[in-house]
C-alpha cells in the first residue's frame, strides 16, 4: 500500500499541470497559466484561432520562441500540441 501511495505522490506534479488549448480556452483558463496576464490573454483571444505555434507567434505581438517555450512548459497548447523550437512548429 505504501508503494502505491508513493507512486501516486510522485505522479501528482505531472497531473497538476493541466493542458490549456489556446483556441478553445476561456479567459479565466488562459489567465490561470503562469506568464499569461490580462493583456496577453486579450491579444490571444482577439487573434484566434491559430493553426500552429508559428501562426500564433506571427500574429501575437510579444510571443517569440522564448515566450512560446515558457508558455508551452506551463501547459499552453496550440491545436493540441506543445511548442518545439524547430521552426516554431509543434513537436
Amino acid at each position: 500500500m505504501k508503494r502505491r501511495a508513493l507512486l501516486l505522490w510522485a505522479a501528482t506534479p505531472a497531473l497538476a499541470q493541466a493542458e490549456v488549448e489556446v483556441n478553445t480556452a476561456t479567459r479565466a483558463e488562459l489567465e490561470s497559466l503562469p506568464g499569461l496576464g490580462p493583456a496577453l490573454v486579450q491579444r490571444l483571444l482577439s487573434a484566434r484561432p491559430f493553426r500552429d505555434w508559428a501562426d500564433l507567434m506571427r500574429r501575437v505581438p510579444g510571443v517569440k520562441a522564448a515566450a512560446a517555450r515558457k508558455l508551452s512548459g506551463a501547459g499552453l497548447r496550440v491545436a493540441g500540441r506543445p511548442f518545439s523550437a524547430v521552426g516554431g512548429e509543434a513537436g
